[in-house]
């Protein structure tokens, strides 16, 4: 699909720029323009944080008190639902592929945002003058804690941002409704709006309107004075920590096998490839710590299997994913050994 091409602006252009965006959010709320992003420097003054919205029911009809121009989501190589929300912002889909991050690069973006638990590819972005920076959240809503670096990451790295998670619609739109406010100036009403009608938000994942719309949005003060270091990935520390990737990635495999592993259309964006992906990525870092390297013989080699059967896992379903219905039966095994894994290593160091 073609793309509009982008000008490099002057930060004094763009600061003109975001002013304009902040005069008419105090007119009331409005709509993002059709223009792509141009490289700007981050900003030395922010627009202030809007105070949070007292609901008259549900955050998710609240989204609708605004009503924004009908607009449809872009589609590019790798790219999918791809909305540019403002010549700052653009919220889309997980990149897929080398193709898609020549594209986001086409698009003048400079700092990739992922909210989405698979740690990304930070090198190959690297390597076409792109940022990532990696800040997981859950469906349930935004910590407190998240909306300090995602604010951060806003206010003080080099835009364009290109947000993602992983199809886009749910946890990515959330993070870039936060670089709407904390960075345009958009009001609650319009960064919520855009979620639901842009970007396809669903109603089920009321705790990530409500966090938008009634949240304390950190100031730029407090966000200058918070210690974070914009990683590029990031996975719980220690065997305690990266259990809380595991268990939710083993919960909703466990669920999906139920399913032959079909894609549960009450969570869309619960992929199971995904999902095992996680996994994967999971074991691999505990391979890496001393705890289980320098552990016993069949702790570690718990470890070893668990990651084993992961990629195994992993493989069967990407192969589904293509097609290939006789991967399900592999898949269903591959997972089985994985959890006996877990409930051994669990019976002996655990329980």
């Amino acid at each position: 699909m073609h793309h509009p091409s982008f000008a490099r602006l002057a930060p004094a252009v763009a600061l003109l720029g975001l002013c304009g965006a902040a005069c008419r959010s105090s007119e009331g709320p409005s709509a993002p323009g059709p223009s792509a992003p141009a490289a700007v420097e981050p900003l030395e003054t922010y627009p202030e944080t809007p105070a949070a919205l007292v609901l008259d029911g549900t955050a998710f009809d609240t989204a609708l008190k605004v009503t924004l121009p009908p607009e449809s989501p872009e589609e590019y190589e790798g790219l999918h639902n791809v909305f540019h929300l403002s010549p700052n912002i653009v919220s889309g889909s997980e990149p897929h592929g080398a193709e898609a991050l020549v594209e986001l690069q086409k698009m003048g973006v400079r700092t990739i945002l992922s909210v989405d638990g698979k740690v990304p590819d930070g090198e190959a972005a690297a390597k076409l003058g792109m940022r990532y920076v990696h800040i997981p959240i859950q469906y349930k809503g935004v910590t407190q804690a998240e909306l300090g670096e995602i604010s951060k990451t806003f206010r003080e790295l080099e835009g364009p941002f290109y947000v993602h998670c992983f199809h886009g619609k749910h946890r990515g739109p959330a993070a870039a409704a936060v670089g709407r406010i904390v960075l345009d100036g958009a009001s609650r009403e319009t960064a919520i709006a855009e979620m639901r009608q842009y970007c396809g938000t669903a109603s089920k994942y009321e705790g990530l309107y409500h966090d938008i719309a009634t949240a304390h949005i950190p100031t730029a003060a407090e966000t200058r004075a918070l210690d974070f270091d914009f990683a590029a990935k990031r996975l719980p520390q220690g065997i305690v920590g990266l259990m809380v990737p595991i268990s939710r990635a083993n919960d909703n495999l466990d669920a999906l096998d139920k399913r032959s592993f079909a894609v549960d259309p009450e969570h869309p964006d619960v992929d199971p490839a995904q999902e095992a992906r996680i996994l994967l990525q999971s074991f691999e870092a505990a391979l890496e710590l001393d705890e289980v390297k320098n552990g016993a013989a069949d702790y570690r080699g718990w470890f070893q299997a668990s990651h084993a059967d992961s990629a195994q896992l992993l493989g069967a379903l990407e192969r589904l994913k293509q097609g290939d219905q006789a991967a399900t039966a592999e898949a269903s095994k591959a997972w089985a050994a994985v959890k006996a894994s877990c409930t051994a290593c669990h019976k002996a160091y655990r329980d």
